[in-house]
């Protein structure tokens, strides 16, 4: 069973606070995932020298924080390759008002922005749906805070969370490094 999002949340801020570090964990894990998605090499932790450089100026991270991240990055990484796993952004739950849902959306598509831009730095060659998406995206960050609390706007919330987690699963799927494939030479068998 998944760790709610919320007990995530709450554990990561702990500690972000904890270290003095003026970050939101949507932020810390929308830039994780746009590290990840951007293709960054993820053998010897080297994902996290930009993650730290992101979050803390390069400086290093207090041992409980950093546990945490790794935590976060392996959690992600899993859930990303395995679509079993069902990949999440990490975002308030539906018990939080839906201004603090959308902006936390807006905060975690930014960074999202921001890792894969520090390791896709030529975006522009990248394929026309990824760019399209990255276009999409840059927009969604520049998203409003003042919704209304009614059923429509929770709709074109859920809508804009889902076309942002796929988002970063086409991304993923473009740069994403050591990503294996689905079809093993057993299961491409025709019998």
């Amino acid at each position: 069973m998944a760790t709610p999002p919320s007990l995530c949340i709450e554990k990561l801020k702990k500690a972000l606070d904890e270290a003095g570090i003026g970050q939101h964990p949507v932020e810390v894990h929308g830039a994780l995932v746009g590290l990840i998605c951007g293709g960054v090499k993820q053998e010897n932790n080297a994902w996290l020298t930009p993650l730290v450089e992101l979050m803390n100026d390069g400086q290093p991270l207090e041992a409980n924080l950093q546990k945490l991240i790794c935590e976060l990055y392996q959690d992600t990484v899993t859930r990303l390759v395995d679509f079993e796993f069902g990949f999440t952004l990490l975002l308030p739950e539906e018990e939080a008002s839906l201004s603090d849902r959308v902006e936390a959306l807006a905060l975690w598509t930014q960074s999202f922005l921001t890792g894969i831009a520090i390791i896709q730095p030529q975006l522009n060659k990248a394929s026309a749906d990824v760019r399209e998406v990255i276009k999409d995206l840059a927009d969604i960050a520049q998203v409003e805070f003042d919704v209304g609390e009614d059923e429509e706007s929770e709709v074109a919330y859920v809508e804009l969370q889902e076309f942002v987690r796929m988002s970063a699963i086409l991304c993923y799927s473009e740069f994403g490094l050591d990503m294996p494939l689905n079809d093993t030479a057993e299961s491409s068998t025709i019998h």
